[in-house]
């Protein structure tokens, strides 16, 4: 009877071992902007529209909303779909710098205020040290394949929608109006 409980001790505890392992194995697979890797987020299921003057493109994105999504935003990436991009959303407005250390391709940068309109488009360069930034606060940033905002009409002062953008309070603001909002059509 000792013996069949010493045998199931330890079995369990091989059993045990083998899901640590496993697990620990699966967690370090996940890549990063610390190992080298390029880090890959879901695709968010809402398209972030851009309204321009000549009328709305539609991108699929990632959103990239902690510390570490945006520390490792596009970096090692090689390339990207000509309609998709990475959203870049701060807890707050607030001044912004971006550089282009390990990132193999070039973006454009669309910078974004709290209204969802875009204050300044920039370009970075491959692996680029240099900082990028709009030169005034703002709450969003829009990384595209370079090109990409000239191609498709996309200036200052156009509006960009997207449920994060429309729903994400800055604190110390009072929540905007309905009619406010750049995610709603007013008549």
């Amino acid at each position: 009877m000792t013996h069949m409980n010493r045998l199931t001790a330890g079995v369990m505890c091989a059993v045990a071992a083998v899901i640590i392992a496993a697990g620990a194995f699966f967690y370090f697979q996940v890549p990063s902007a610390a190992d080298g890797r390029a880090m890959i987020l879901p695709v968010d299921p809402a398209p972030l529209i851009a309204v321009t003057k000549n009328g709305e493109r539609s991108f699929s994105i990632e959103v990239a909303d902690t510390d570490a999504e945006r520390e490792a935003g596009l970096m090692f990436r090689e390339d990207m779909a000509a309609d998709h991009g990475m959203l870049f959303v701060f807890n707050e407005t607030r001044e912004v710098n971006f550089w282009m250390k390990n990132t193999p391709m070039p973006l454009d940068l669309i910078f974004v205020g709290q209204d969802g309109r875009i204050r300044a488009i920039k370009h970075g360069e491959p692996q680029s040290e240099a900082i990028v930034s709009p030169g005034e606060p703002v709450r969003f940033v829009l990384e595209l394949k370079a090109g990409t905002a000239a191609r498709d009409g996309i200036a200052d002062g156009d509006l960009l929608r997207h449920p994060v953008i429309g729903t994400a309070p800055d604190p110390g603001m009072s929540p905007a109006n309905k009619s406010d909002s750049p995610n709603v059509d007013s008549d």
